[in-house]
């Protein structure tokens, strides 16, 4: 018996071919549907992801306040007057022009100095003439501007102690300014060599507990370098220069000393010639004979 009638016709055969090659384009067409969708959502979210890091670098920088340099250092100079005391004024932002110094009251002379705590020139005029400007400054003869400024950065073995100790004097001038004077005498006398590490932020934090600046936050300040910027860009400013109220159009190395106005380019080590030339300039002011110009800069030349 002939079962011929329960197998599909060949139309039917073809029909069911058919039918089958059309599902799998549907289901082709439906894969290709969904890796569309996949692959856009995945390009979206990339785009998110990259627009997000994008807004994690810049937003921050956008909103965050300006670096500030130290209270009490307005010129970019500690200045210190009658009775050891210093000139207050408040904090500026760190890239902020140098305010000019203010006049001293007549009879008093003017003694600005711009010093590199690793400069060896520098060490031998403090040793030189420390405790006679300190008197003169003492009894109100005189006042001090100390301008800690960093270009021998490169001869500290990769520490940046010339950074690192101008910094630490902004420290205790913005948090102990009484006792920043005595702070940059003894970082002179403890001055490290050049082509040494210099000393290490400990000891910086120790010598200002020496002289009575304990404040804890000076400690934070020092191992945090939060005055660096400022440091950066006072030294910058000296050396672009001008220095106003003087006849120095820019610093070109240290120790920079200027007395009335007038550059002092004796000998570093010599109290008295030091002191024969302040005595010059208080002579020459009283008769009015010595202009104080505001020169036009120069380019500087780094030392």
């Amino acid at each position: 018996m002939s079962n011929s009638a329960s197998r599909p016709s060949k139309n039917e055969r073809r029909e069911a071919a058919r039918e089958k090659a059309r599902a799998l384009r549907d289901q082709q067409k439906k894969r290709e549907r969904r890796n569309r969708v996949f692959l856009i959502g995945g390009v979206s979210l990339g785009a998110l992801a990259v627009l997000a890091l994008i807004a994690a670098i810049i937003l921050p920088s956008a909103f965050r306040p300006p670096a500030m340099g130290p209270a009490n250092m307005a010129t970019n100079g500690l200045k210190v007057g009658e009775g050891l005391t210093v000139e207050t004024a408040d904090a500026r932002q760190a890239d902020a022009a140098p305010a000019d110094p203010a006049p001293t009251a007549e009879g008093v002379v003017d003694i600005r100095i711009w010093v590199d705590y690793l400069c060896p020139i520098c060490g031998q005029f403090e040793a030189a003439n420390a405790e006679q400007i300190k008197g003169w400054v003492q009894d109100g003869s005189a006042t001090v501007e100390i301008h800690p400024i960093s270009i021998l950065d490169r001869l500290s073995m990769g520490s940046k102690y010339s950074t690192r100790s101008a910094n630490a004097l902004a420290c205790v001038a913005n948090y102990a300014p009484n006792n920043a004077f005595d702070y940059s005498a003894a970082l002179f006398e403890q001055q490290p060599a050049e082509n040494t590490t210099g000393l290490e932020n400990q000891q910086l934090i120790d010598i200002a507990s020496g002289v009575g600046a304990s404040d804890p936050a000076i400690a934070t300040c020092i191992n945090d370098g939060e005055f660096n910027a400022w440091v950066a860009d006072a030294t910058n400013a000296a050396l672009k220069g001008p220095i106003a109220n003087s006849d120095v159009a820019n610093v070109q190395g240290t120790p920079t000393v200027i007395v009335n106005g007038k550059k002092y380019n004796g000998p570093v080590d010599s109290a008295e010639d030091f002191a024969a030339f302040v005595l010059a300039q208080t002579a020459a002011s009283s008769t009015g004979s010595t202009p104080t110009p505001t020169p036009t800069p120069t380019p500087s030349v780094t030392p």
